[in-house]
């Protein structure tokens, strides 16, 4: 970052005393910001010589128009012994690839592809853990200029045809099982009902991962093994398609929890220059680094992973679950790989916290640089945990953005402090901001997170969405020409943001909006309480906070735990923030990546019924909130 803010002043000739002064600069003058990304992080491929065209437009601008590229050359630049990929899958699977045996598989998959018929434009769809393969796959995909989507292999049926149904993919990539908390599960008889609901499909290939791909790819329609798949082509030289930069690279998919999920559609340009700014600049990943992030192919952090490819590091694959046998494995891996940079979410740095393990104490973690947190809001407690229990010079960064962009809006920035509880700050080029519900910017306060100014992340549209209405609506309805994105946030004194959960679950009793995270982060400071969730339920013509606690085995939600939590609340936070009635939950339902799902909750609550339920990992959990006594 250091780097490229001095490079940034040569460039332009400007002074840039601070970070704050290169962020003015990087969205005051987009379009010179953006060219200095291309040529600071080496992006191969033709420029062209417009760099932005109608960007005031939101939707509608347009960065890079004339330029050419190809996504997967831009990850695979690098050649040689040294790793490209090194997988962990629990205690039961270690694998290594360097870059030259990724180079051949991905030579051999784009063979394979282009052997089955696929074309420019045509979608591959995964449902694959995070191992080798499945990054070696997307890169196949990418050379042919063909779209990906991927999901895990956890989800059920109708969640896997409610994504890949609308995409009409041409190829099926699928593993035969996969491991999680030491069981060996079998997803056979998924496949055998997902197969022939694709009627789209060339190609079903099955990769061995519990070691029966050969025994299931025989009994599907278009089925084949991986190693039949490739046994026709060697290795050779990788060829690359070239494509415009706004040509889709990705389709994402929303957690579908309120509706069948939106098919995001991201472009190959847009993804590849947010990725090497946020991975290079913001995250200080160069060459010869080991990235990790603990991740599913069913979460964007899998893309924003993979893209760690471009600077030059080596990918760190772990699947499973973190805390198999116990929750030491990632420190484990982190030391025996020499880790430099560790992805997670923060539940589960929470969840190690609470578990009473210090990995400051059992690991050596010497080569660790930066430790990033997403996927809900960071807990101030959790920042203090990070720096007492796992690494005391460590850089943390809480980072927040999401699949609607593929990357994040705020997140890390080098050389600057981190303070607790907050997000250090806006990415560089993202008029990012936080305003009322009329639209005026807020220097204090609650509101919501918006961005003034377009950048080239921003989705290309939507799949099956021809008059973008759709698209429109998601992000830009409620501000005109506005990204609107969903979260409740605030500025701090300090020039960071904190965010407060996802603006449509926000809390209104009285006509207050209340940020859910303000309550769990007071809850669960709670020893008794290892998790909660908090909804609004609709009560005598207003809404009263309801809260769910999951309490650890052995404790009782009595009369003076009751007590307990709402002085902590009202006093942590504020007596508004006090909840009318609290409730013991046995389970509390969430995504495949791990988010509560507090609308769903609300839906039951009120006896509405929940669509799609296969978006969730315990969609059990959901029955456990209908009819209850306490709130009627």
């Amino acid at each position: 970052m250091t780097h490229f803010r001095a490079a940034a002043a040569e460039w332009t000739g400007l002074p840039f005393p601070d970070h704050d002064a290169l962020h003015q600069w990087s969205i005051d003058d987009r379009a010179a910001f953006w060219d200095l990304v291309w040529d600071f992080c080496s992006i191969v491929g033709e420029k062209g010589e417009r760099l932005l065209v109608d960007g005031d437009r939101m939707p509608g601008a347009q960065f890079f128009p004339d330029a050419t590229l190809n996504f997967a050359e831009n990850l695979l630049r690098k050649s040689g012994d040294a790793d490209a990929l090194v997988f962990w899958g629990e205690d039961r699977v270690k694998r290594r690839l360097s870059w030259h045996e990724l180079h051949a598989l991905v030579s051999r998959l784009q063979q394979a592809l282009l052997d089955a018929g696929v074309t420019a434009g045509d979608r591959i769809a995964a449902m694959m853990p995070n191992m080798p393969e499945t990054i070696a796959a997307m890169l196949a995909t990418a050379s042919i200029g063909a779209v990906w989507s991927s999901c895990s292999p956890d989800f059920g049926p109708r969640g896997v045809l409610d994504r890949f149904g609308q995409i009409e993919p041409t190829v099926f990539l699928a593993c035969d099982g996969y491991y999680y908390a030491g069981k060996t599960i079998d997803i056979s008889v998924k496949l055998a009902e997902i197969v022939p609901n694709l009627p789209s499909l060339r190609a079903a290939v099955i990769v061995s991962y519990i070691g029966t791909a050969s025994a299931a790819a025989p009994t599907l329609a278009h089925g084949v093994a991986l190693e039949d798949f490739l046994a026709p082509f060697q290795a050779r030289e990788v060829q690359y398609a070239a494509t415009p930069f706004a040509h889709p690279l990705y389709i994402m998919f929303s957690s579908g929890t309120t509706g069948v999920p939106k098919c995001i559609v991201h472009s190959a340009g847009g993804t590849l220059l947010q990725h090497v700014k946020e991975i290079h600049l913001h995250s200080g990943v160069a060459e010869g680094d080991r990235l990790f992030y603990f991740t599913t192919c069913g979460w964007m952090m899998w893309n924003w992973l993979a893209s760690g490819l471009a600077v030059g590091a080596t990918l760190l694959l772990y699947d499973g679950s973190p805390f198999h046998p116990d929750g030491n494995i990632l420190f484990d891996f982190a030391d025996a790989e020499r880790m430099t940079f560790f992805g997670t979410s923060a539940k589960f740095i929470d969840a190690l916290h609470k578990s009473g393990l210090r990995p400051i104490e059992t690991h050596d973690l010497a080569t660790l640089q930066m430790m990033a947190s997403t996927g809900s809001p960071l807990a101030p407690e959790s920042f203090s945990f990070v720096y007492e229990g796992i690494k005391r010079d460590i850089h943390l960064a809480s980072i927040s953005g999401g699949t609607d962009i593929v990357s994040c809006f705020v997140l890390g920035i080098p050389g600057k402090p981190v303070w607790k509880g907050e997000i250090q700050g806006p990415g560089l080029g993202l008029a990012v901001d936080v305003w009322d519900e009329d639209g005026t910017p807020l220097a204090r306060g609650k509101g919501e997170l918006v961005c003034r100014k377009a950048f080239p992340s921003m989705p290309i549209g939507f799949w099956n969405d021809p008059d973008g209405s759709r698209y429109h609506a998601a992000y830009f309805d409620r501000f005109d020409n506005i990204w609107c994105h969903g979260d409740f946030a605030e500025w701090t004194v300090h020039g960071g943001l904190i965010i407060h959960g996802r603006s449509d679950a926000t809390l209104n009793p009285g006509g207050v909006r209340i940020g859910t995270a303000e309550i769990y982060n007071q809850v669960e400071q709670i020893p008794e309480v290892l998790e909660a969730l908090a909804i609004g339920q609709d009560w005598d013509n207003d809404v009263r906070v309801v809260l769910f606690v999951r309490l650890r085995q052995g404790a009782e939600l009595d009369d003076g735990l009751r007590k307990t939590i709402r002085d902590r609340i009202r006093i942590g936070a504020s007596p508004r923030h006090v909840p009318a009635k609290i409730v013991a939950i046995a389970d509390i339902p969430r995504t495949k990546s791990g988010k509560i799902v507090e609308l769903a909750v609300r839906e039951i609550v009120h006896g509405r019924p929940v669509k799609n339920q296969e978006a969730l990992a315990n969609p059990e959990a959901l029955a456990l909130f209908r009819d209850l006594p306490e709130l009627a």
